[in-house]
């Protein structure tokens, strides 16, 4: 594995790395550790831990977006001793003067903004292959190509998503998976804020930023009410836009009629929509049938974590080549008619906007620096451990904790009598 290691360690990065990305990078990276004091406060914790007995020395692999937020968590980790390889999660989201600021740091990035997607597999798979002793994923890509080496280098790992909690998941019950991975993403304090606050604001964030246009008025149609789909929905409807919600799980769709949204089956309303932001995780949401109907003007954009949510495939067969309006969008033009497309059905948030904001992504980060800690300490008692285990409840409380002290926040506590009472059947 010497030699796979070796490989990873290459610079991909221009030699010459302007000095500019570099103090800009800085920049960017201070200002995102000032806005996430919750990760301060889940480091400090772990110090009166004396975490770093347990972390110092670990090699650890990790394929995350790399913004400021990202280099905030990947600076706590490398404050306990870790040893840290990084990989892009996603070939067009990477921010250049944070991969720059990082790599000047001493640490092993292979990624650049709009990079080729063959690059971004084969960074992953030479990632899997160095023998990493932990894995930190976003959405379980880094998760897979490893379960398919024969290294038995790592004990443990986590991810940040729901569709790497699915992949997992899958991973596990076909006995691929070889050591214990927690779950980020079915954290409380990650899926309630993350997927609806961050991911709803950055959405219509990318949004406004690839297309420059006014949202009030507009007809939108979100596709999938998860956690995810919420946010982009509440998010939508509270800049002045009609918004339609497409399901397919029956409690989904009357919650989403209950909190006010028009609900119709994609058919109908791919006639209707003038933008369409695809929340699912699922793969075809959006056909050659859908593009069909679609009106002259209407724009696609995916929220999701993979770029299937859209067939883009459907799209070219039955258009002419694309025109490209801007970095972030795509004109395609089918019968006379014009079908818009961002980030090529790539994450919006991430590629035309910056991601969650700080304040959200401290939270998510916190679960990620506690989990991984919990994994490594615990490394003896779980080392023949193959199952996803969800975040431990201690740990989503520390961060509940973290949060209100740093928002400033006061809550009550039950009195002696009121803890009795709640646990009796005597009322």
């Amino acid at each position: 594995m010497i030699e796979d290691l070796e490989a990873f360690s290459v610079e991909l990065m221009s030699t010459t790395q302007p000095i500019d990305q570099i103090e800009v990078g800085t920049k960017q990276f201070l200002w995102a550790k000032m806005n996430m004091p919750v990760l301060q406060l889940a480091n400090d914790y772990l110090k009166r831990k004396h975490a770093k007995k347990c972390l110092s020395g670990i090699r650890i692999g990790v394929c995350l977006h790399i913004s400021k937020e990202t280099a905030v968590l990947i600076d706590a980790f490398r404050s306990f001793g870790m040893k840290i390889d990084l990989v892009a999660a996603n070939h067009l989201s990477t921010k250049d003067t944070i991969a720059a600021y990082l790599h000047s740091l001493g640490i092993n990035v292979r990624g650049r903004s709009f990079g080729s997607e063959q690059d971004y597999f084969s960074d992953i798979a030479l990632l899997a292959k160095s023998s990493p002793e932990m894995i930190v994923d976003d959405g379980g890509e880094l998760h897979v190509a490893y379960s398919c080496t024969l290294s038995d280098s790592c004990f443990g790992g986590t991810d940040e998503t729901t569709s790497g909690t699915s992949r997992l998941i899958s991973l596990a019950k076909q006995r691929k998976l070889r050591y214990p991975v927690i779950l980020v993403n079915e954290a409380k304090t990650k899926h309630f804020f993350d997927n609806k606050y961050g991911t709803g604001q950055s959405s219509l964030d990318g949004l406004m930023r690839a297309t420059g246009l006014l949202v009030a008025g507009k007809v939108v149609v979100v596709c999938g009410y998860g956690w995810v789909g919420k946010g982009v929905a509440e998010r939508a409807r509270g800049m002045g836009a009609r918004v339609i919600v497409t399901e397919v799980d029956p409690v989904s769709a009357l919650e989403a009629h209950l909190d006010g949204y028009e609900v119709k089956k994609i058919d109908e309303a791919a006639s209707e929509g003038q933008i369409f932001l695809t929340c699912t995780g699922q793969t075809d949401v959006l056909t050659r049938k859908h593009f069909k109907r679609m009106r002259d003007g209407a724009i696609l954009g995916n929220c999701g974590h993979f770029n299937r949510e859209v067939n883009v495939n459907h799209l070219k067969r039955i258009s002419q080549p694309p025109n490209k309006v801007n970095p972030y969008m795509d004109e395609y033009r089918i019968s006379g008619r014009s079908i818009f497309l961002l980030c090529d059905g790539r994450v919006v948030n991430l590629v035309a906007a910056e991601g969650h904001s700080p304040e959200i992504m401290q939270l998510s980060f916190a679960n990620q620096l506690l989990s991984i800690h919990y994994l490594a300490s615990k490394k003896n008692e779980l080392k023949d451990s193959s199952q996803v285990m969800s975040v431990p409840r201690q740990i989503d409380d520390l961060v509940s904790e973290f949060a209100l002290k740093a928002f400033g926040l006061g809550i009550d506590s039950l009195n002696k009598k009121q803890r009795s009472y709640a646990n009796s059947f005597i009322h």
